[in-house]
């Protein structure tokens, strides 16, 4: 807990003191922008990292390139960024490196809290539970009894990271007995999912949406705090009663270390504007990913939300002792 105050309390001076030593450069960029993202091309939050950076470009009258970064946890991505020590670099990243690695990982080759500033949020993810329709549960309460009837005969599965911990503490508090099935990629599990082989698939909603509309699955929640323009009628977890249960999957622009607050305030208000393009918007809505407007304080804030509900999560799955 001493480190989760630490954290969050560098995260909000990170977001409201002036940075130093460094100066602001009298005319940024000067040169090429690259944008780091620790993740693989074709993700939708892929498609948000080109579009903004295109439009980034055009405000900046600067290249600004989109480098894809893939490994682990995002610590791959996140380790190429801090390492580049570079002021023309930033990173665009979900929350995970931040808010859930410094508890799973013993030894992380970057300091959340001293590398990376929060300059602004961009986009929101949409992360759901969906049921194999042989389940016969078309409600998160429906499953819930099923599984309580039955404890052992389940199983579920879930993509590393926010959905396998979201799916772990809920079966903790309904008092769920399943057997979790590992995957090595996506494709295999949504096989599975699709044959009925796995009974619950924790993962991003554009990913379910193919077995729901074959009729193989139903959608019982997003873990948003909103829903999705992709599932409107699939309701939230805090809608469903498990408030604790809601995190959004937001990813944001981060700066170097000490960058000044200056430089990190106008970059912050460029996203906006180039978030604010109706185009974006609506090219993202069809991927299942939402803009997300903001400030450094309220990236920050988001991440914070969301560290410390992984931190409760963590806690309440772990074994006592």
């Amino acid at each position: 807990m001493r480190w989760i105050r630490f954290v969050a309390c560098a995260l909000l001076l990170a977001t409201t003191m002036p940075a130093a030593p460094a100066a602001e450069p009298a005319s940024w960029p000067q040169r090429t922008v690259r944008i780091v993202l620790p993740l693989p091309g074709g993700s939708g939050t892929d498609l948000a990292a080109r579009l903004l950076a295109e439009r980034l470009s055009q405000r900046w009258r600067q290249p600004v390139i989109v480098e894809n970064r893939p490994g682990v946890d995002g610590i791959a991505g996140v380790t190429a960024f801090v390492n580049a020590h570079d002021d023309h670099t930033l990173l665009f990243s979900f929350g995970g490196p931040i808010t859930i690695n410094p508890f799973v990982h013993a030894k992380l080759p970057y300091d959340p809290a001293r590398d990376l500033v929060p300059i602004a949020p961009a986009i929101d993810n949409f992360f759901a539970i969906a049921a194999t329709r042989s389940l016969s549960a078309a409600t998160l309460a429906a499953f819930v009894q099923r599984a309580r009837r039955e404890p052992g005969a389940l199983n579920w599965t879930a993509t590393a990271g926010l959905p396998q911990y979201i799916f772990a503490a809920l079966a903790k508090e309904a008092g769920l007995q399943m057997t979790f099935v590992g995957y090595r990629g996506l494709s295999e599990a949504l096989a599975d999912f699709g044959e009925g082989r796995v009974h619950v698939f924790v993962t991003g909603l554009p990913s379910l949406l193919g077995q729901v509309q074959a009729g193989k699955a139903n959608l019982l929640m997003v873990t948003n705090h909103a829903r999705s323009p992709l599932a409107p009628s699939v309701p939230t977890a805090n809608e469903v009663g498990y408030p604790q249960l809601s995190i959004d999957g937001v990813v944001g622009f981060y700066g170097w270390r000490d960058m000044p607050s200056g430089l990190r305030d106008r970059i912050a208000a460029d996203v906006r504007a180039a978030a604010a393009d109706a185009a974006i918007a609506n090219r993202l809505r069809d991927v299942g990913v939402v803009v997300r407007s903001g400030t450094p304080a309220d990236l920050a804030a988001a991440i914070g939300e969301q560290r410390d509900k992984v931190a409760a999560m963590i806690g309440a799955t772990q074994p006592a002792h």
